[in-house]
């Protein structure tokens, strides 16, 4: 039997009615809408010691100190805010009169729409609290954006996430996964967009947040996560923003040595045609969706090792739900107007001119070009070795439907797609499936044909089906 679920009103009751859980609400930007829902339940006064709005910058800098740049939506300024109310619960309420008390303190910094409707509203919302009366604490941090149009909405939609947060942290604290599923209870993916979540405290020691933010992608709550390489989740905005974009779509299963040299030497052109460097340039690893499913879901063993693996070679991995290229570059434009390139290999290159990935669009593949083909986005190619008759297969020789073949030569003709001219052709001979196959039955070799360093983790973690061998299973 499928239990309903709870409103606001009905979460914020229970809640009032748990005399053990008692704090602060400190709510920035968008009203005091999540504490109204507890002051309306009834018997608020076992939950709420405190709560606050301070609007004005002067009047928050006293309060929590001054951020840098003069930003107050951040994670910076909620994780403060956060922290002092903590600090000072635990100094007004003296434990020995207050005894079995679980303390939390709620926050959300928040920009809701302006009346042109240019900025559309985001913030960050979270909660530091105790599952146990004696225990450290613990805290989940979100980042919304808001999808509706009217300010009033966003700050009702803000109001209900805040109950469904809190609800969970303490009803829901032994299932992450559920938690996550609830901040949408009462609410849609239509009116709310989470792109990132931090679960951090005792109460999480065993959580992978990457874990975590790829429940987000499966679910539908956002298109896109990003982790760097210590494995640590970014905000994309936080990292994208106003940055050149290089990015490299793959399985990476597991990231081979094609992989690697498809990276450098793309990018090493890509900095050359917009005269970028390391400092404005952002680099994305991108596993979507659809390549991290192996048998129907997601092994999550396997997303991790792959994941791992990229962030040990210092890159920033992205995972996504874009299983077209064009929606891909068509996210990365909504942070930046600066350049963006793309490095591809040759059946990824056949499935951009494949009109059956554009059926469900209006305008078709046309609309795609128009959105994947942006300003001067640029397609930096990686020959193929056809291991059968040892063709090499480049843009040049590449053969596309009849149909599309002009509109492909205008998109060579005008250097939108272009070959990476100084490709290692000894690693054109390398092929990941058959990588995979070597480590499982331990042939040998493959080793060299991945990454320094790469072999000696997948032995040391079993990764992708690797065995050490013993003297039985050499009899």
């Amino acid at each position: 039997m499928i239990k309903p679920k709870l409103t606001p009103k009905q979460k914020a009751l229970a809640i009032n009615l748990d005399s053990s859980i008692y704090g602060t609400f400190a709510e920035i930007g968008a009203g005091q809408e999540t504490v109204r829902h507890f002051f309306r339940a009834g018997g608020a006064s076992q939950t709420i010691a405190k709560a606050m709005s301070a609007y004005d910058k002067d009047f928050s800098d006293a309060i929590y100190g001054k951020e840098t740049k003069n930003r107050y939506v951040t994670q910076n300024r909620l994780r403060k805010m956060l922290r002092y109310e903590m600090a000072l619960i635990e100094e007004r309420i003296p434990r020995e009169k207050n005894p079995g008390k679980k303390f939390f303190s709620y926050a959300n910094t928040v920009t809701t729409i302006n009346f042109d409707k240019t900025s559309k509203g985001h913030g960050w919302v979270g909660i530091r609290y105790q599952n146990n009366e004696n225990e450290d604490f613990n805290e989940i941090v979100i980042h919304v954006k808001f999808k509706e149009t009217n300010a009033t909405l966003q700050q009702e939609t803000l109001g209900s996430l805040g109950v469904n947060l809190i609800y969970g942290a303490y009803f829901y604290i032994d299932n992450p996964r559920v938690l996550i599923e609830s901040l949408y209870d009462d609410l849609s993916t239509d009116r709310l967009e989470i792109d990132m979540i931090d679960f951090s405290g005792p109460a999480f020691q065993y959580v992978d947040n990457r874990l975590m933010s790829l429940q987000l992608v499966k679910l539908g709550m956002t298109d896109a996560v990003i982790f760097n390489s210590e494995g640590n989740n970014m905000l994309p905005a936080d990292i994208l923003y106003k940055k050149n974009i290089f990015a490299v779509r793959g399985s990476f299963r597991p990231v081979t040595r094609v992989n690697i040299d498809m990276f450098e030497h793309g990018l090493e052109m890509f900095n050359q045609d917009n005269a970028c460097d390391h400092e404005n340039t952002q680099i994305l690893f991108e596993i979507t969706i659809s390549n991290l499913r192996a048998a129907g879901d997601i092994d999550e063993r396997d997303f991790l090792d792959r994941v791992d693996i990229l962030g040990t070679l210092g890159y920033t991995v992205m995972i996504s739900n874009f299983s077209e290229y064009y929606r891909m570059v068509d996210y990365f434009s909504t942070f930046t107007n600066q350049h963006i390139g793309v490095a591809m290999g040759v059946n990824n290159l056949l499935d951009v001119f494949d009109e059956e990935y554009y059926k469900n669009l209006p305008g078709g593949i046309l609309e795609a070009f128009g959105k994947f083909f942006k300003k001067d986005m640029r397609v930096y190619h990686y020959p193929y070795k056809n291991p059968e008759n040892g063709e090499l297969l480049t843009s040049e020789n590449l053969k596309v439907h009849d149909n599309l073949k002009e509109l492909y030569k205008y998109f060579k003709l005008n250097k939108r797609i272009v070959d990476i001219a100084n490709h290692n052709p000894k690693f054109l001979e390398i092929y990941s499936r058959e990588i995979l196959k070597k480590i499982v039955t331990h042939e040998l070799g493959w080793e060299e044909e991945l990454p320094k360093g790469v072999a000696e983790i997948i032995k040391e973690r079993g990764m992708f089906g690797y065995k050490e061998l013993t003297f039985e299973g050499l009899n």
